[in-house]
């Protein structure tokens, strides 16, 4: 058994903290939200107070929050009150450059951190098969593999700290791009008169097959867009995922036009839907 501290319970954190319970692992967790604690409490986790109670005793801090401001603030608060040779995993999705940051300052501290950002969603969570990117030294990444393991089935170390959110952000320019194309498909199989899904059907099982279709063709084409992921956390991955291409000093054309679309979305008000709504930006287009 471990001793984890858990900041951040929202969609995918509270699952994720549900899991690291399940697994026999004693779990503190802290969040703004007290409906989110109680939550923790009756998974049999512990509530804390504030992110010192979250961290005190613990083996191990968590943290899963929206974006790189956020994680900053916490991870200093972490750094704080931490004791030698604990070890932070970070598994929000921010940028590379945040992760490097945060990684030197614990290091400093003598805190071992990894970034370990996740793919999968909130039905990953709920069921503890996400995939896991971490970026880190490999001898903290061997130490946190009892504890990943509750939480997903595909955990890769990609390499040193702020790899995990580079890949992380390569993920979501694929799937965001997988989404425009859907959508596409979606609305050429209706504008053409063909049900769209016999023809997503016989798309999911060849070389186009994929998670998103998987998963997400049958309510894009029932127009059901509850997140799931919002647009609004898309958006700010696409963000990142540009701005790393720029520091990269490379050019991902395809990524800047799924980036807009992201951003369109956004800008008519499907803020708090799924990334699937990207479906309603196409049909616009099309009027």
């Amino acid at each position: 058994m471990t001793t984890i501290g858990f900041v951040g319970l929202g969609v995918m954190g509270s699952p994720m903290a549900a899991n690291l319970v399940a697994a026999g692992h004693a779990v503190t967790g802290y969040d703004v939200s007290a409906e989110r604690l109680d939550r923790l409490a009756d998974a049999g986790g512990k509530a804390a107070g504030d992110v010192a109670g979250a961290v005190a005793g613990a083996d191990v801090v968590i943290t899963m929050l929206p974006d790189s401001p956020q994680v900053e603030e916490v991870a200093a608060e972490i750094l704080r009150h931490a004791g030698p040779g604990l070890l932070y995993l970070d598994m929000s999705t921010i940028s590379p450059s945040t992760s490097r940051r945060v990684a030197e300052q614990a290091a400093a501290r003598g805190v071992r951190a990894l970034d370990a950002p996740v793919s999968g969603g909130e039905r990953g969570a709920v069921d503890g098969t996400l995939s896991i990117m971490v970026g880190g030294a490999g001898g903290d990444f061997e130490a946190a593999l009892p504890v990943l393991r509750a939480l997903g089935t595909t955990i890769v170390h990609v390499g040193p700290p702020g790899a995990g959110q580079t890949v992380k952000a390569a993920n979501q320019l694929v799937v965001g791009g997988i989404y425009g194309l859907v959508a596409e498909a979606i609305v050429l199989l209706e504008g053409s008169g063909v049900d769209p899904v016999a023809g997503l059907d016989v798309l999911a099982g060849g070389l186009a097959g994929s998670r998103v279709l998987d998963l997400k063709r049958h309510s894009m084409i029932r127009r059901e867009f509850a997140p799931g992921f919002r647009i609004d956390l898309h958006h700010k991955d696409m963000g990142i995922a540009v701005a790393a291409a720029r520091e990269a000093g490379v050019a991902l054309p395809l990524t800047g036009q799924v980036a807009q679309l992201v951003a369109a979305a956004r800008a008519q008000g499907h803020g708090s839907l799924d990334h699937s709504a990207l479906l309603k930006v196409i049909e616009r287009l099309n009027g």
